[in-house]
């Protein structure tokens, strides 16, 4: 594709503005034992791809990025509130390759911070809103329950011995991709953009959700540990029941069954199983089933913006949908 370079630029030199304008969100406020906390938690990095949709979803509809910073930070900042609950739920110890917020302070310190971190995405998302606001702020609240929903099913799939491969893809259409989907809609309806281009937004931002999320799951096993910021095969040694997870189950007989359900039995493997699991992934063509439903969604996002007139616009949708199929972190 043309111009990728210029795209890349643009991302980069938004993601630097976003990262300064997140740094000054809570410092120098009081108390220490509440704020230093919350600046922690969103001063990890990351790739700030979801303010990123927020600010290419406005422009895309004729807004402008200057519109819509706030709300950007908004989706960032509830991101970060997440994954603060996620890990505790999760019994993380490590998150971008430092230490959860959990165990570098405490659970009851990374709680009320996490609850801290949503007030400030609210107080944030107000300040862009304007005659829609209350379209705005419904969608930035449903999504925020179809993500505790989803984590709930994440949570009772620990539970369950039987998940089938639709669960798990509501589940995910739920704790990943309706954040996704709401960055794109809410940068659309904050920009001006019609019904019709918002639809089509809120169908970009779904699809690559999925995408991305299976991409994660993908990189869980096949990823550098020291780009991906996270234990390699630790869905695997947390007995997590992932995509390639459950196609392996699915796809398997005999010996091989039989291993993958002693990862449901014992919940989970040791760290030094999971080089044996992920040859077997191989064996199973799972590792090329993934890539090929990261793909689907891909296109599926891809499909859906066509109707976006501005062919600078497409073309950047284009370009994030493409370097996120292709990550390696």
């Amino acid at each position: 594709m043309k111009n990728q370079e210029k795209y890349l630029k643009e991302y980069l030199k938004e993601r630097e503005k976003i990262e300064s304008k997140l740094g000054r969100i809570f410092n120098k406020k009081n108390p220490d034992s509440l704020y230093q906390p919350s600046e922690y938690g969103l001063g990890s990095g990351g790739k700030r791809l979801r303010p990123f949709l927020v600010l290419i979803s406005a422009k895309a509809v004729g807004g402008k990025y200057s519109q819509v910073y706030n709300a950007a930070l908004a989706v960032e900042i509830f991101h970060n509130f997440t994954l603060v609950h996620d890990d505790i739920m999760d019994n993380a110890d490590k998150r971008r390759n430092l230490p959860t917020m959990h165990l570098k302070y405490d659970i009851n310190t990374a709680i009320l911070a996490g609850d801290n971190m949503l007030g400030y995405a609210y107080k944030m998302l107000l300040k862009d809103c304007n005659e829609n606001a209350k379209e705005v702020i419904n969608r930035f609240t449903e999504a925020m329950i179809e993500v505790c929903e989803g984590q709930s099913y994440d949570t009772d799939f620990e539970l369950k011995k039987n998940v089938s491969i639709p669960e798990y893809k509501v589940m995910i259409a739920k704790k990943t991709a309706a954040l996704a989907e709401v960055c794109c809609s809410i940068g659309g309806l904050l920009g001006g953009g019609n019904r019709k281009q918002i639809d089509a937004l809120t169908k970009y931002g779904r699809n690559l959700g999925m995408a991305f999320q299976i991409q994660d799951d993908l990189l869980d096993i096949m990823g550098d540990e020291d780009k991906f910021g996270k234990s390699v095969g630790g869905d695997l040694v947390a007995g997590k029941k992932t995509f390639l997870f459950l196609l392996a189950l699915e796809r398997a007989v005999g010996e091989d069954k039989l291993m993958l359900q002693k990862v449901i039995e014992n919940k989970g493997i040791r760290k030094n199983q999971v080089k044996k699991y992920k040859l077997l992934y191989e064996k199973l063509g799972i590792i090329e089933k993934a890539e090929k439903e990261i793909e689907n969604y891909t296109n599926k996002a891809l499909k859906a913006i066509e109707i976006i007139e501005v062919q600078d616009s497409r073309n950047m949708f284009e370009w994030l949908a493409n370097m996120l199929i292709k990550r390696k972190t």
